[in-house]
């Protein structure tokens, strides 16, 4: 449960009394500014404004709010989760109690292997943008040093998550400032050169017709959509830290529920001033640049001071690698003390109250798996990441139906219980899930590849994730084969004393000392 954490020799006893994560570290604005700083926001515009473009014109900004819809949906599906039942697990806890072991685990997985394939990625791209703001564009070609670099950054980042949440978050308020101040002002920026007519490019004033997803056509809005609605991942690791936030049944939630609000403000402000500075040909012409279209347009907007921008792709990037191991690394944890995972994982530092062996378990598989796809090849790198969005898009739907699933007695209170807890989440489940259905058939033809080869008659991406699929079936049967404690638990639903409090307990009915505060277990079920 939320704090019966499963400790092994250093950390605890498995007596109740063990270590456990550190409560009320941090605060609501704490939580919204890891959410926000998850989703590294200018390094994803950076990756996707090009190909956005290039399907929709200037469309591009409507698709974004487009796919911010099911994102809000399923951050509803979130908040509700979470107000009966705070634990560090969040999908694999809540999908365990509503649909059962064996899809809370495969839950679980997902969401750990997503932190696996995205951190050496993002450390990458930080430090490749870190070295153009500074002059070493030379440094950024010599791959030896770049990954030797990329390395330290994740330790570094992966060390500043064990040492504490504060500190983490601490860290997190000033890459936040830094990043939003240095994207106002290239906004800012642009925007004045094209009123201003001095762009140089084929300019284009900004209009609200813009914010229509539908005007490019049916075709071109679903093959944006499948770039745009993953932009706005990585918000939920704001509730990852329920168990150390204060007001824990409803701070977090709230947080990645404006978490996906501010994001998409930003989006769109970022969005209408690149295409209104650059024009839709030059976006189009460029879109295989991913993130380096920023790197491109940067002097065009800001001369000399582009370092600006560039700094600011940077600094999403250095912040998402630190905030990205959190959801993968809690997961672990909450695994672990349910005895989905060996129990080592659930060890607690008793000196910063983190989950330190998990945190650099998946730090180290992250840096082995940048490390070896590297000797690939550049393109194979690029095809595990397009690989995150099957991952994504299960978690996130399966996370929406749980919601629908565990509230299922309390849907018909109200028009409200209704909508927010049981349609919306099941319709944004519905349109991940026909998302998801949409990227393997787009990822089975080699040729929408970054490679552009064949792995068995598929697309690399597709191969890749469907061996990290196969991978979790395979440890979950061995591990239910040696330990099947964790398969014993049964699907319940949500206990009608949390749902209808107005200040929720912790759902195992126990205070964060341990002492019993309303003896209801979170899953409503009779013992």
């Amino acid at each position: 449960m939320a704090h019966d954490a499963v400790q092994d020799g250093e950390g605890g006893r498995r007596d109740g009394s063990a270590v456990s994560l550190k409560p009320n570290a941090i605060g609501f604005v704490d939580a919204l500014v890891i959410g926000l700083n998850a989703t590294s926001p200018a390094y994803s515009l950076a990756a996707v404004i090009g190909p956005i473009v290039a399907l929709v014109g200037i469309y591009a900004p409507g698709v974004m709010f487009a796919s911010f819809v099911p994102m809000l949906l399923i951050a509803s599906a979130f908040y509700y989760l979470n107000k009966v039942d705070q634990d560090c697990g969040t999908t694999f806890s809540w999908v365990t109690r509503a649909m059962g072991p064996w899809a809370g685990w495969l839950g679980g997985w997902a969401i750990t292997m997503t932190g696996v394939l995205v951190v050496g990625s993002l450390a990458d791209v930080a430090v490749s943008f870190t070295l153009l703001a500074v002059g070493l564009d030379g440094w950024v070609e010599n791959d030896f040093v770049r990954q030797l670099l990329t390395v330290l950054l994740i330790i570094v980042m992966t060390a500043l998550c064990v040492i504490g949440t504060e500190l983490s978050a601490k860290v997190q308020n000033v890459l936040i400032l830094l990043q939003i101040a240095f994207l106002l002002v290239f906004v800012v920026v642009a925007l004045y050169r094209v009123y201003a007519g001095t762009t140089g490019f084929d300019s284009i004033e900004p209009s609200f017709s813009w914010l229509d997803p539908f005007g490019a056509g049916g075709a071109a809005l679903t093959g944006g959509l499948l770039l745009g609605v993953f932009i706005y991942w990585g918000w939920e690791s704001a509730v990852n830290l329920t168990e150390e936030t204060e007001n824990s049944a409803s701070a977090p939630g709230k947080a990645g529920l404006w978490s996906t609000v501010v994001l998409l403000v930003t989006y769109l402000s970022v969005a209408v001033a690149v295409v209104a500075f650059a024009g839709t040909a030059f976006l189009a012409e460029n879109a295989g640049e991913e993130e380096f279209i920023f790197a491109q347009l940067a002097g065009d907007v800001l001369g000399g001071w582009d370092w600006i921008l560039l700094l600011a792709v940077a600094t999403s990037a250095i912040a998402s690698t630190q905030t990205t191991i959190i959801p993968a690394s809690r997961t672990a944890l909450s695994m672990a003390r349910r005895q989905a995972l060996p129990r080592h994982f659930g060890h607690i530092s008793p000196r910063f109250r983190t989950p330190d062996v998990s945190t650099w378990w998946v730090a180290g598989i992250a840096i082995a798996w940048y490390l070896v796809v590297n000797q690939i090849s550049t393109n194979a790198l690029f095809d595990s990441l397009t690989a995150l969005s099957l991952l994504i898009a299960f978690y996130y739907a399966l996370t929406g139906v749980a919601c629908a699933v565990y509230y299922r007695r309390h849907l018909t209170e109200s028009v409200r219980n209704f909508v927010l807890i049981g349609l919306g989440p099941v319709v944004g489940a519905g349109l991940l899930a026909w998302l998801l259905v949409r990227s393997v058939i787009d990822m089975s033809d080699p040729a929408n590849s970054y490679s552009g080869t064949s792995w068995f008659g598929l697309g690399p991406p597709l191969v890749i994730g469907i061996a990290i699929s196969l991978v979790g079936v395979v440890l979950m049967v061995v591990w239910r084969l040696r330990d099947a404690v964790f398969w014993q638990e049964r699907r319940g639903v949500a206990d009608p004393e949390l749902v209808h409090a107005t200040t929720a307990k912790p759902p195992d009915g126990k205070s964060t000392d341990g002492k019993s505060t309303n003896g209801k277990s979170a899953d409503g079920k009779e013992r």
